[in-house]
């Protein structure tokens, strides 16, 4: 791969929202400019029966599935904090567990919206499912770039999607967004009554700016609310080199630990994780199922 020249300054081109949101438009297909203009003045859009109750039977059954293998992480069996939910299930990294995923991240309609609000080649952020439980509280209000400190208005970092597998209802933990939110300056605080819910059918997505105020909602129901959480990011948010990547794994442990943690084997709160654990623990449980796959192929004889 050779080095290219950066692109020239295009700052002259942002749009800004108010004094919340800056963004440089990508190219505009003209069949969802309705849903464009919601998104530039709420800051976010419902996009009803998006999915076909076929996939979303196939997704809930591979969730339900999944939930009971070791595999899936400890916050498949309950959250571990009061952000993730204390009754609230998460399983991260869904498109390294099955493929009845895909078709939900690439939906040409998210992809429409992703390629007119977003840089090219924005990439996948995160992908995991949660499931609120009966009896879960109100999340804390937040927007999905928190952590990164820079005043607005700030440019947008990304996008963040929620998709129904069940109703969203008023009473069962629907995710809530306040409307307008994009545009606020950073003395603007999110009050809980200015929050809408994000009433759809399943099958659907919320779609919004990740510079919006939102939350998940309280499920005072008598039934889990099933949902997949799917967050882009701009291309540009990582590192010139991949360094997790360029780097061998056969003994991470001989490496300074300063060093390690600069070729990003650590995280930002969150950030950096690998299906919500620490990234040298990931390596660990990959390089376990390296070794079985090995062994598989070895007994079919294919090396």
């Amino acid at each position: 791969m050779a080095f290219v020249a950066p692109p020239p300054n295009l700052s002259k081109e942002r749009i800004q929202l108010g004094e919340g949101t800056t963004f440089l438009p990508g190219k505009k297909d003209p069949s969802i400019q309705h849903l464009i203009d919601q998104v530039v003045s709420n800051g976010y859009v419902i996009l009803e029966r998006l999915y076909t109750p076929a996939e979303v039977e196939l997704a809930k059954s591979e969730l339900a599935r999944l939930e009971a293998s070791e595999s899936s992480g400890p916050a498949a069996r309950g959250g571990r904090n009061p952000f993730e939910g204390l009754s609230t299930k998460r399983m991260y990294c869904l498109q390294d567990k099955s493929r009845a995923f895909d078709s939900f991240a690439i939906h040409p309609t998210v992809m429409a919206l992703n390629d007119y609000f977003l840089q090219p080649h924005y990439l996948l952020n995160t992908y995991q499912s949660v499931i609120i439980e009966p009896g879960e509280e109100e999340q804390r209000m937040h927007t999905d770039d928190g952590l990164i400190p820079l005043p607005r208005p700030r440019p947008l970092m990304g996008i963040g999607a929620m998709v129904s597998l069940d109703d969203f209802t008023a009473t069962n933990g629907a995710t809530t967004l306040i409307p307008g939110s994009h545009r606020w300056n950073d003395e603007r605080e999110p009050r809980r009554e200015e929050m809408v819910s994000a009433i759809m059918p399943a099958g659907s997505m919320v779609y919004f700016l990740n510079t919006v105020w939102h939350s998940g909602g309280a499920n005072i129901s008598g039934a889990p609310r099933r949902s997949l959480n799917i967050q882009y990011c701009q291309p540009w948010i990582r590192s010139f080199e991949n360094m997790t990547v360029a780097t061998g794994w056969e003994d991470l442990d001989s490496l300074p630990p300063k060093l390690l943690s600069l070729l990003g084997f650590s995280t930002h709160s969150f950030m950096g994780s690998v299906d919500g654990r620490a990234p040298r623990t990931g390596v660990e449980l990959r390089k376990k199922r390296l070794i079985e796959w090995a062994l598989r192929e070895h007994e079919k004889g294919t090396f």
